[in-house]
């Protein structure tokens, strides 16, 4: 089941604290980037984020599971985000982009 436009636009409106989050479609699913780095995407109406050490940190101070999940079959497992806890929500999405290296140029 592909993710809707409307899970999406919801997703968005909570990650409008930061500026730098783009999105792109891959398979009529949505790809997830904050300051240019893949952090996650959208998977049949669910946010996985990358399970990085400082996102998996500020789960365990919030005092939350650690819940997994697979993105699609033979894909490593993902951290499901709460899309439900605005400010979490953007720590974690900012979290996981700092953990990150930066995006590798492309040979022209």
């Amino acid at each position: 089941m592909a993710s809707t436009k409307e899970y999406l636009d919801f997703v968005l409106g909570q990650l409008a604290d930061l500026d730098a989050i783009r999105t792109r479609t891959m398979m009529g699913e949505y790809v997830l980037c904050c300051d240019g780095k893949v952090v996650g995407g959208i998977y049949d109406d669910r946010l996985l984020l990358k399970p990085t050490e400082s996102a998996l940190r500020l789960m365990r101070e919030e005092g939350l599971e650690l819940p997994m999940e697979l993105p699609y079959e033979g894909a490593k497992e993902m951290l499901l985000a709460d899309v439900d806890r605005r400010e979490l929500l953007c720590r974690m999405v900012q979290a996981v982009a700092d953990d990150l290296p930066a995006p590798k140029r492309k040979a022209r």
